[in-house]
């Protein structure tokens, strides 16, 4: 009996991948094995840089919000501290889009924290 192995299927995961690895230098878009390594690494990278891009953001944000605080004679570990005290439930990301757009909203806030 003859062996089956159905090289539909293994064409089509093939061409799938290689239209994942176009743009790709060299053999890495045309090689099998190679261009089945650097898309693995390329998806490992992505996912990893999914997370890493999460705490680019915060780092960003702390900077702003520290940026608008400094013209009222705070730090930012001490306005943060106040408005939790104060109950003030506003997370960073707003924080530095009123520090960075709205400054006069920012000042309020700084104001009640005070």
């Amino acid at each position: 009996m003859p062996r089956s192995v159905n090289s539909v299927a293994s064409k089509a995961r093939r061409k799938k991948m290689f239209k994942q690895t176009k743009g790709y230098f060299g053999a890495r878009k045309n090689v099998l094995t190679v261009a089945k390594n650097a898309l693995e690494k390329g998806l490992v990278y992505a996912y990893i840089d999914r997370k890493k891009k999460k705490r680019n953001f915060r780092g960003l944000w702390i900077q702003r919000i520290n940026a608008g605080v400094r013209e009222f004679d705070m730090s930012y570990s001490e306005f943060m501290g106040k408005i939790h005290n104060k109950g003030i439930e506003l997370n960073r990301k707003t924080l530095a889009d009123l520090a960075m757009n709205h400054p006069a909203a920012f000042e309020e806030i700084v104001k009640a924290v005070k």
